[in-house]
């Protein structure tokens, strides 16, 4: 066995900080330190009204340009039908207008001024024509524009939504209150650190190791690692003794190897993670306490096998390599 020391903290702590501000109005009524809280009840509320008519406004803002849009869509409709209409109508004038024209002209019929006023009726018309014909062409940018606006409205609308849903904190896992900054009419800012949850259904313990005896003792299957990166792979994952060093009825849990954390350059100690379930952290005895956040504990991770070796009494031999029999 490879014996080592170290304290026993959760594998998840999670602190929570709101991401808008505003003054508490509801908080939970177990929001105490050591409570331990189900996954998915409130935590606390943080005043909506301000957030709520945000909301109410960017909803109000998609609908006008939803409308304004379906308004250049029918009009841009009916705006090509009477360019059809209008188009029509210089064809006419530009015929009448040649016809008076050819009769003065050739047969002597008519006056100038009704030539004038056909030419003048003729370029009316195709004016009107052609400034239907501008506004025709520039519907399909101004329906783009109004679409480009309806967007940002839309993405301001999801804004105000998800804001007016962060109003509301609840805890993300079944959890224990590990710290709490918090009273009911406080004002938050975001990132403000007010609640910390512990999540105490995996624990784990990291075990500062003799770099020379995990070399020569440490349990590795030979396995790469799954992605090419110079790090300790293979570890085997051994069931491992755990006592904690104020419990002298020799009560013991069991966790499993589970990864090596950090090779230390200064010290030349490799420090070893060691996690623990919930379940097997308070299996025990009736009245044993379980295995729990902060308790100092001794750690027996099991080595390789020795073979063809034989136990002596630690005070037969000496500091000299002398066996006393």
């Amino acid at each position: 066995f490879i014996t080592g020391y170290g304290e026993v903290r959760t594998f998840n702590t999670v602190t929570i900080s709101p991401e808008i501000s505003g003054t508490i109005v509801n908080i939970h009524p177990r929001l105490e330190t050591g409570e331990t809280i189900t996954e998915g009840e409130l935590l606390f509320q943080i005043d909506p009204a301000n957030y709520t008519a945000a909301e109410n406004e960017a909803r109000a803002n998609v609908a006008q340009w939803e409308n304004a849009i379906t308004r250049l869509e029918k009009q841009f409709a009916i705006d090509t039908g009477r360019l059809k209409n209008l188009r029509r109508n210089e064809h006419l004038a530009q015929k009448e207008f040649a016809r008076i024209q050819t009769l003065f002209k050739t047969d002597n019929v008519g006056t100038r001024s009704g030539v004038d006023r056909a030419e003048q009726a003729y370029n009316g018309a195709r004016d009107l024509a052609d400034q239907m014909a501008q506004a025709v062409t520039l519907y399909p940018i101004r329906i783009k524009e109004a679409q480009s606006t309806l967007d940002g409205a839309r993405a301001r609308l999801a804004l105000a939504t998800a804001n007016l849903k962060r109003c509301t904190i609840n805890s993300p896992f079944t959890a224990r209150i590990k710290s709490v900054a918090l009273e009911k009419g406080q004002y938050v800012s975001p990132g403000q650190g007010v609640v910390t949850l512990a999540d105490d259904s995996i624990l784990e313990i990291h075990v500062p190791t003799d770099s020379r005896d995990a070399r020569q003792w440490l349990l590795f299957n030979g396995k790469p690692a799954a992605s090419k990166t110079a790090w300790f792979a293979g570890l085997e994952p051994v069931v491992c003794n755990i006592h904690w060093t104020e419990d002298t009825t020799g009560h013991m849990w069991q966790g499993r190897l589970d990864r090596v954390v950090q090779f230390h350059r200064e010290t030349r100690t490799l420090t070893l993670a060691v996690r623990i379930d919930a379940a097997d952290a308070t299996a025990g005895n009736p009245g044993q306490l379980p295995l729990v956040d902060g308790m100092f504990c001794t750690v027996e991770i099991p080595g390789k096998t020795l073979k063809q070796v034989f136990k002596l009494p630690r005070q037969a031999v000496s500091f000299s390599n002398t066996v006393y029999m």
